[in-house]
């Protein structure tokens, strides 16, 4: 048997600015913290963090007063911002930067009354954050067949937006609809659809061809995992999303030459090395990974987290610097002391 491993895969520079996030919160305040919703889609990665004590949450109402609140890299609505200030929690923003310029695009077309199609899987976090931008604005649909029930006036100003983690192909079919229909539509200068999503659907594409069977690694509510697994089905292949190597099935790998292993932008690293390492050991598989793109794109920090990083800083320094300063005084006295001592003993000898 021989493993294609595609590259890439796994955490994309947006899942890892939330995990980070939230490590970096437990180190500075301990365990003791919330998360609004899953912090990314993965069944691993909120087990483990549930597992040091965090709470995830799906209301405001179930975090104490004054505690400290992460927004899940999905993103969060205007008024679930207004909830928290409410209970005056101390709120950490992990959301995306890519979702949030989505946000951000369906604030301008707002302000600017345009008529907004977002494109995108209703009830998906990102969308619920999104449509909460301006739900007087927006009209949600997820197919290109929908695109005949839009009733906008053929003047009207309209424009689209996409959830971030969508098929490329089913984007591209509902765009064109639109695009027939209002061919005065208009859309951001750049796509929604996140680079890590693209670039893990293309890789997928390229070498599918290859593959008997296709494994992808993320959870099930993983809407960019989702995506990877019916890109096998459609180009023909038997396609399966896991979790972990426990789900895998003996049957799966009957006749089978070679497998396809990708992952979904927020399944770890740890999940595909489990698998492969299955794999090696009961079927004597090889391994060829197969890199179709590089990825370089990293995201800093939220800015409020950075504050209380030098706020929590400054207080250590403060310790340090009154340690050392009492310290220095009573070095200071002694060597006073000792010196005027010895500046007598000179003057007696004298």
């Amino acid at each position: 048997m021989k493993i294609l491993l595609a590259n890439p895969r796994g955490f994309c520079a947006g899942v890892n600015m939330a995990i980070e996030c939230l490590d970096e919160t437990i180190r500075m305040f301990g365990p003791q913290i919330y998360v609004y919703h899953e912090i990314v889609h993965n069944k691993y990665v909120v087990e483990r963090f549930t597992q040091q004590g965090v709470k995830f949450v799906n209301t405001i109402a179930e975090v104490p007063e004054g505690s400290i609140l992460l927004y899940s890299a999905h993103g969060v609505s205007p008024e679930i911002r207004q909830q928290s200030k409410g209970r005056k929690l101390t709120t950490i923003d992990a959301t995306c930067p890519l979702v949030t310029k989505v946000h951000l695009e369906a604030i301008k077309y707002a302000r600017e009354h345009y008529h907004i199609v977002l494109i995108g899987h209703a009830g998906h976090d990102e969308v619920i954050g999104t449509m909460g931008e301006a739900p007087a604005s927006i009209t949600l649909i997820e197919t290109a067949e929908e695109v005949a029930n839009l009733s906008f006036g053929l003047e009207s100003k309209i424009a689209y937006l996409t959830q971030t983690t969508l098929s490329v192909n089913e984007a591209a079919m509902v765009i064109d609809a639109l695009k027939l229909k209002f061919p005065h539509i208009e859309s951001p200068p750049k796509e929604d659809i996140c680079y890590a999503t693209t670039n893990r659907q293309d890789a997928v594409k390229q070498l599918v061809e290859l593959a008997d069977v296709v494994i992808i690694l993320g959870s099930q509510n993983s809407s960019n995992s989702r995506r990877l697994r019916e890109i096998g089905e459609v180009l023909g292949k038997p396609a399966y999303l896991i979790d972990g190597a426990s789900e895998l099935r003996p049957e799966w790998f009957d006749g089978v030459q070679t497998v396809l292993i990708s992952a979904g932008a927020s399944a770890p690293e740890e999940t595909v090395r489990d698998c492969i390492d299955l794999l090696v050991s009961q079927y004597g598989a090889i391994l060829e990974e197969i890199v179709t793109r590089l990825e370089h794109v990293s995201f800093s920090l939220p800015k409020e987290l950075r504050l209380l990083q030098a706020a929590s800083d400054w207080s250590l320094r403060i310790i340090v610097w009154h340690s050392f300063w009492t310290t220095s005084s009573v070095r200071s006295s002694s060597t006073s002391f000792i010196g005027h001592q010895s500046r007598q003993k000179l003057i007696g000898l004298h």
